[in-house]
């Protein structure tokens, strides 16, 4: 319960329409500011290109180190192989959900769906949410969006895993007596990957293009040169093979799906870093060089297993002569560890969104490059990575292993994405429901397919991302539901401005010289901090800011909109700042833009004044009491407001108010 100041007349909760305070309202007339415009142009340039093959293709780009052989040994081993339709059969399956999934769903189709330049699952759900009119579905909507990004971070924790381990594993093709290190140099390398992240990517970035370039040029080389010797294995990018091995393996060939979708990990990093680089240079690099790099990779490893089964003990090395596996084996590390990073710098911009959209308590938040805002470090969501990817090593020990965990993330995400592009195809785009429905339909159905036959892979490590994801989801809607309550009970109690502004020539506060901001959620109602202050310091300094940060459900402000600001009475102003989910606030700097306004604002003379909320159990609780413990842990772990918006800590006073909820 909020305590209001004695000197302070008891508010009018019913205040009529016409009452004074009302007329103190309207003043000034607001006024908008903030021209800064921080979207980015996305050239279709050599630079461009390297940019997106380092960060955005990392991921995808190694899955042929254990995609095919996890696929394979499905239906058969190096003791009992499998027959040359067989392997034919699976590269063709791999083929087509290289074309169907990631070409015709994510490029071609899902990338259209970019909001204001930015891309991802909670852009899309934010899409979703805004042209629904339905708070039932929009809820909806926005479950199915948290959803998604709650199995993109087990993709997260999963992903530098099983790369970095498919890429040691190559000891022991290059080096078999040296095979027992394969554990300690895939967790001395996870160590020094995670320690890496805060330096910030902008140094090393440069170097990540030429060297997924390398990369790509060398698995089309080495796919060349196995498909020679073996041309009959182009046949295989028929779907005639790929039906054939449906139709007569039937239940080994829906397990065999569970595997095959490893191929195509990684598609959700098209959509998500679309914001980075723009459409084009990313449809342009997957269609004219990943996509065939890939391709011609993936049947030169069938044309080995054709010739020599015994090579499904790692296909994808046995593709190089034997001087050539140890340079293999390092371009392979180092692209294993692009691809890592590519996949810890998405976690770290999707907590972002998530802590801006209010689905996560503030988390402290360090700005690598002081030129790019989109480069950022959050030290506690890393290590929380870095703990999941080296118990995952230590727990499965091999990436064959790790594959059964891998799966139900990818799967599970594409399908969240799915049930998101029906309604902005149809809501946005204009799509008839007939279209939307055989379009979008149809991918639903391929990746409920594919999440099916992961689903069998639930107690060989299946159940890891989906105890992640589920925890993720019971966090966040804890947060959001605790921060809800908090927000009704402060509405509850309390004091409309209008009746503040009113009373105030007559409560005979003493004005003091100074300016002070007031921080407070909820524009229309007095800061609780100030009216503490008024209760216990008994003053109000001469200008008065009342401060609201409001969160939009887009990326960015709109130019010329960051923010608005009111004249309420003679030197006491209302301003709003908004901020999108794709942007780091930095309220000082925005409200020195008050200036050009007319309104004077000295940064280093405001003082600046925030509620420290103490919440408490109420006699009649709106949460269970294991869900307040959960709350309560959380918010005692956030990051103050006043570093999160980077004020500065010597002009911040703090006043404490007690919450039931």
């Amino acid at each position: 319960m909020t305590d209001r100041p004695d000197m302070t007349p008891a508010p009018d909760h019913g205040s009529s329409p016409t009452m004074p305070g009302d007329e103190v309202l309207k003043r000034g007339k607001a006024r908008e500011f903030g021209a800064e415009d921080h979207r980015k142009s996305a050239p279709v340039g050599a630079a461009a290109l390297l940019g997106v093959l380092g960060v955005v293709y990392g991921d995808i780009g190694t899955s042929p180190l254990y995609a095919l052989q996890a696929s394979v040994e499905i239906v058969g081993s190096t003791k009992y192989p499998a027959q040359p339709w067989e392997i034919m059969g699976i590269e063709s399956l791999i083929f087509w959900a290289l074309m169907l999934i990631v070409t015709l769903k994510y490029v071609l189709l899902v990338m259209r769906a970019d909001h204001d330049g930015e891309g991802g699952i909670i852009a899309l759900m934010s899409l979703a949410q805004r042209v629904c009119k339905s708070p039932k579905f929009r809820w909806i909507f926005g479950i199915v969006g948290i959803g998604g990004a709650c199995l993109f971070f087990g993709d997260g924790i999963i992903t530098p895993a099983i790369s970095v381990l498919s890429a040691v594993e190559g000891i022991e093709v290059s080096v078999p007596s040296a095979s027992h290190i394969i554990i300690p140099v895939a967790i001395i390398i996870l160590i020094a990957l995670f320690s890496a992240q805060a330096l910030g990517t902008g140094t090393i970035g440069r170097a990540f293009g030429p060297i997924m370039l390398v990369w790509f040029i060398t698995m089309a080389f080495l796919g060349v040169n196995s498909i020679i010797h073996t041309p009959r294995i182009l046949l295989a990018l028929s779907p005639y093979y790929a039906a054939q091995f449906v139709f007569y393996h039937g239940w080994l060939a829906f397990i065999a799906l569970g595997s095959v979708v490893l191929s195509v990990t990684g598609a959700e990093a098209l959509y998500a870093d679309m914001g980075h680089f723009g459409r084009s240079p990313i449809r342009y690099a997957w269609v004219f060089f990943v996509l065939p790099a890939l391709t011609l990779n993936y049947l030169g490893q069938g044309a080995l297993l054709l010739r020599n089964p015994a090579a499904l003990q790692n296909p994808f090395y046995h593709l190089a002569p034997h001087w050539a596996q140890i340079p293999l084996l390092l371009l392979a590390t180092m692209a294993t560890v692009i691809a890592s990073q590519a996949g810890i710098s998405g976690g770290f911009s999707l907590c972002r969104q998530l802590i801006q959209l209010g689905y996560l308590p503030r988390m402290r938040i360090t700005h690598t490059n002081a030129e790019e805002e989109a480069q950022i470090y959050l030290p506690v969501f890393n290590w929380m990575l870095a703990m999941g990817a080296l118990l995952l090593v230590v727990s499965f020990r091999s990436s064959s292993a790790l594959a059964a965990a891998y799966g139900i993330a990818v799967t599970g995400t594409f399908m969240c994405t799915a049930v998101l592009a029906m309604v902005v195809f149809r809501r946005v785009f204009n799509w008839s429901a007939p279209v939307v429905g055989i379009v979008f339909g149809f991918f639903f159905l391929s990746d409920s397919t594919f999440f099916a036959a992961n689903v069998l892979k639930i107690p060989d490590g299946g159940w890891v991302p989906l105890a992640i994801g589920v925890s993720a989801t019971i966090l966040m809607t804890t947060w959001k539901r605790g921060r809800g309550l908090i927000r009704a009970r402060q509405q509850a109690d309390s004091l409309p401005v209008a009746s503040f502004l009113a009373r105030l020539p007559q409560s005979r506060t003493l004005r003091v010289p100074g300016m002070a901001v007031f921080l407070t959620a909820n524009p229309d109602t007095v800061p609780t901090c100030l009216l503490h202050n008024l209760k216990h310091n008994k003053v109000l300094h001469d200008h008065v800011l009342f401060v609201t940060v409001e969160n939009l459900d887009q990326p960015e402000a709109e130019r010329g909109h960051r923010a608005m600001v009111q004249e309420l009475a003679p030197n006491i102003h209302r301003v709003i700042v908004r901020y999108g989910f794709m942007e780091m606030p930095n309220l000082p700097r925005a409200l020195e833009e008050l200036n050009a306004t007319g309104v004077e604002f000295d940064a280093i003379q405001a003082s600046y004044f925030v509620s420290r909320e103490l919440v408490v159990r109420s006699t009649v609780p709106k949460m269970s009491l294991w869900r307040m413990w959960l709350f309560l842990l959380m918010a005692r772990n956030a990051v103050p407001s006043t570093e999160f918006f980077r004020i500065p800590p010597d002009r911040v006073v703090e006043l404490g108010v007690r919450i039931a909820i």
